[in-house]
């Protein structure tokens, strides 16, 4: 398992802490968990790009292209 440090501003910290409290589970799993996450944002965004002249040529100009022939 591999460790990372980061610096967290005085208001982020604070945030984390009560979030920690409230929901009584550790920071570094609230860290984790947030961490996935926005991986996963960024994944798809990066994927979406790489897809978007395919749906060009496909026709698919906006989201609501999709929807209309998914639907």
């Amino acid at each position: 398992m591999g460790k990372l440090t980061i610096r967290l501003d005085d208001k982020l910290e604070r945030q984390l802490e009560r979030l920690a409290r409230q929901t009584g589970r550790p920071k570094s799993e609230l860290a984790r968990e947030a961490l996935r996450r926005q991986l996963a944002i960024q994944r798809f965004r990066l994927l979406r790009r790489r897809a978007l002249s395919f749906a060009a040529a496909a026709g698919y100009r906006t989201d609501e292209d999709v929807f209309r022939d998914l639907s």
